[in-house]
């Protein structure tokens, strides 16, 4: 069997386990807060339209947004929990995700039952109160089930459109079919890409013919196809997350990513070490660097790999640059002091960001330095990673330099050096331990003013673990042991267009060369 299916089918059971509890979970506190509400909007006009409105104005929010969005809200929320009961709850992952979709899910379902028991025939309704039926007896006896058949068909749409969203969970550390197509776009592993997006349509497109089954019983009054939809879905879903049950006792350690290769690969290091100690380690991946930070920080993850310019510009608010060592040990002492967050060391390298070009196009536009690109910028287009427009960085360095553009465009990292390759984009904001750097014989262009900070890797512990010594004892002999030469080659092994290894793969290589 080709590795990459082989992999792909080893991760399966765990990801779709998660997806459907995320899902079948969201559907279903979707259903129980959505009915509530339309029998509501059914009785008062004035109160019809606010609710289809809240429900319509969350559908205009992407479900990405709307899924991250709730992570700092919920992170608060445990804070104050934190301080007024000396007890908080976990603001990463499931909760967040679980909230978002639920919303996400409640339009259709709210609208369609809404229309249904508004459909009701009048006649019936008076036939109901000429037996003497009571307002309750009414609508469960009468309108609900009347209004059944159209009410399954919101239920449908909702359940299609929730196990699709919540692939996006993955951002905020929620484990999901989104796993997959997040790492796989991240490193071109194809196979996981499709594999991702065909299990994830499988699933809905299983689950949305089942709920059918429901719903033509619910129109020619069976209850058998009503029960056998019901207890195939039921089964159903209980195959699928079975294998949480076998996963016991929670990981002890959490070892965190963000959403790049060289952050894999770094991940995948940290938690091999604890695992040869005989620890239990998980995974979150494809963190932003907002939410990477905020988790290490509220003790969501253990430990991750930041990097020290992110930090001094995102978390500090600091647009100074004091020069390398400076800028780690201030950032060293005042992270630690703010929010108890433990800098380990530098790994050894830097992954700084960096301006690249062809070395054709340079050669010919006589550009090598941000000044002289500054001089060009009016006729080129610039290309950078989603974060880079809106990082302190780049204003930073934009005000320094005065740059305007002819256009400017943001790409998924991979794809970003495919736009400079093929001529989509004229210079981008890369990567200087990216290892297509070197392969793709680009220039990186001199910063004179300083613009840009250092971006020494850090190892960063949570408070809850500074004293864990177990925790440091497996993660401190690798501070100053990674050359940037060495990172380059573990991230072009996972990057290159072929022989690729996976990031654990590389992480071992990188392990037995350091």
């Amino acid at each position: 069997m080709n590795p990459k299916i082989a992999q792909a089918l080893a991760l399966l059971p765990d990801y779709l386990a998660w997806h459907v509890l995320l899902s079948a979970s969201a559907l279903a506190l979707g259903i129980a807060v959505s009915l509530p509400l339309a029998v509501a909007a059914s009785r008062s006009p004035r109160l019809r339209w606010p609710l289809l409105a809240f429900a319509g104005f969350i559908q205009t929010i992407p479900s990405l947004a709307l899924l991250a969005l709730f992570y700092p809200v919920l992170l608060g929320l445990s804070a104050a929990s934190q301080a007024l009961l000396g007890k908080g709850f976990s603001a990463l992952g499931f909760l967040p995700s679980l909230l978002a979709l639920t919303l996400y899910s409640m339009l259709p379902i709210l609208r369609t039952a809404t229309t249904g028991i508004l459909g009701v025939d009048p006649a019936v309704r008076e036939a109901a109160d000429g037996v003497g039926m009571t307002a309750r007896q009414k609508l469960l006896q009468v309108e609900l089930p009347l209004a059944m058949p159209v009410i399954m068909a919101g239920v449908r749409t909702a359940a299609v459109w929730t196990i699709g969203a919540a692939t996006l969970s993955t951002p905020v550390g929620q484990t999901s079919l989104g796993n997959y197509i997040f790492a796989g776009l991240q490193t071109e592993n194809w196979v996981f890409v499709l594999f991702g997006c065909a299990a994830s349509a499988v699933l809905a497109l299983a689950v949305d013919q089942l709920l059918g089954l429901i719903e033509t019983g619910a129109a020619r009054r069976r209850r058998g196809l009503i029960l056998a939809g019901g207890a195939l879905l039921a089964v159903g879903a209980l195959a699928a997350i079975s294998p949480l049950a076998a996963i016991g006792k929670p990981a002890s350690y959490v070892v965190g990513a963000k959403n790049f290769s060289e952050q894999y690969i770094l991940a995948e290091l940290m938690a091999q070490r604890l695992e040869d100690r005989g620890a239990r380690v998980s995974r979150k991946e494809d963190l932003g660097s907002a939410v990477a930070y905020r988790a290490l920080a509220a003790g969501e993850i253990d430990a991750y790999v930041d990097y020290s310019g992110t930090l001094w510009t995102n978390v500090l608010k600091r647009q100074d640059n004091p020069g390398r060592a400076a800028v780690l040990a201030e950032l060293t002492s005042e992270l630690k002091r703010r929010d108890g967050v433990v800098v380990l060391g530098s790994l050894g390298f830097e992954n700084a960001y960096a301006f690249a070009m062809r070395a054709d196009r340079a050669k010919a536009l006589g550009v090598a330095s941000l000044a002289d690109l500054a001089r060009q910028a009016p006729r080129l287009t610039l290309g950078s990673d989603l974060e880079f427009l809106s990082r302190p960085e780049w204003k930073a360095v934009d005000a320094a330099y005065g740059f305007h553009f002819k256009a400017e465009r943001s790409f998924q990292p991979t794809f970003m050096y495919r736009a400079l390759s093929g001529g989509e984009a004229d210079v981008i904001s890369a990567f200087s331990s990216d290892g297509r750097i070197s392969a793709d014989k680009l220039v990186v262009l001199s910063d004179p003013k300083g613009a840009l900070p250092p971006y020494d890797a850090v190892i960063l512990i949570s408070p809850k673990r500074a004293g864990d010594e177990r925790l440091l004892a497996a993660l401190r002999p690798l501070v100053d042991s990674i050359s940037v030469e060495a990172m380059r080659a573990a991230n072009f092994s996972v990057d290159r267009d072929r022989d690729k290894v996976t990031p654990g793969e590389a992480a071992r290589a990188l392990a037995a060369g350091k």
